[in-house]
């Protein structure tokens, strides 16, 4: 069989996989914190039929070799972890992480995941959760009859309570960095979950030690730039049809081929 068959055909599964990656940034193009990832390419195993630098006699030697590709693979996925575009709800318990940094969840198995999804709600309890119901780690309830609350950068939450006069400090807001938190691994609903290559959660104030700061009354919108991605699948649309054309004239040749011997 031609081997170009073979090389085409992983070139097709490759842009396969690389439009599936654009086509979702493009779904989560408005989902609050969402990160957009991109697919990374490694050119396969090659077949060496003569040795670069190989002896050719005993004073001279091959300059280049012959070395016959054997195709392409999609080796990972990398998250990019650039700043989304800070949005104002006005809602008090919207918060926006301005800067590195994330928020921390606790998962009803008593794991923590991570977001950017600044979406919070109260319970019946009065605990600030997601909208899925997972409670802000470290807790927070806020009183009955509280009139407003107060989340600062630092993240200080303090909340005015009906008939008093003096705000009251009920927590703090602590976020999380990552050595590499393309290595975080994402678990859906928004959420990162912690893994050998992300390295150990390293917890701070915000606004401190490269920390980014909390906005309180904001969201931070996805960072998809639409035109870039549209631009990347007509850019994987050309390399299908390029693979898909060599797949026709291998095809071509065989049957030249076939016909005529």
């Amino acid at each position: 069989m031609h081997p170009a068959l073979y090389v085409s055909k992983t070139g097709l599964s490759a842009q396969d996989t690389a439009l599936t990656t654009t086509s979702n940034n493009l779904a989560n193009v408005n989902t609050t914190g969402f990160k957009r990832e991109r697919a990374v390419f490694q050119d396969l195993l090659y077949q060496i039929k003569r040795q670069p630098g190989g002896l050719t006699s005993q004073d001279s030697e091959l300059p280049s070799g012959l070395q016959i590709g054997t195709g392409v693979r999609v080796v990972g996925t990398a998250k990019e972890f650039t700043q989304g575009s800070l949005q104002v709800t006005e809602q008090p318990l919207d918060i926006a992480v301005n800067g590195r940094g994330f928020l921390q969840v606790l998962l009803p198995d008593g794991t923590i995941s991570y977001t950017r999804d600044g979406q919070f709600q109260l319970n019946s309890n009065g605990d600030i959760v997601t909208a899925n119901g997972h409670p802000l780690e470290p807790a927070i309830t806020v009183p009955d009859n509280t009139s407003s609350i107060t989340i600062g950068t630092d993240g200080t939450v303090s909340t005015l309570v009906t008939g008093d006069t003096a705000p009251t400090v009920i927590g703090n807001i602590t976020t999380v960095d990552f050595i590499n938190p393309q290595g975080l691994e994402a678990i859906g609903n928004n959420l990162f979950r912690e893994t050998g290559s992300s390295g150990d959660p390293q917890e701070g104030t915000p606004g401190l030690d490269g920390l980014g700061t909390l906005e309180q009354g904001m969201v931070e919108s996805s960072n998809v730039e639409v035109v870039e991605e549209l631009v990347n699948m007509i850019t994987t649309q050309r390399a299908y049809e390029m693979n898909s054309k060599v797949v026709s004239t291998a095809d071509q040749m065989l049957q030249y081929i076939s016909q005529n011997i």
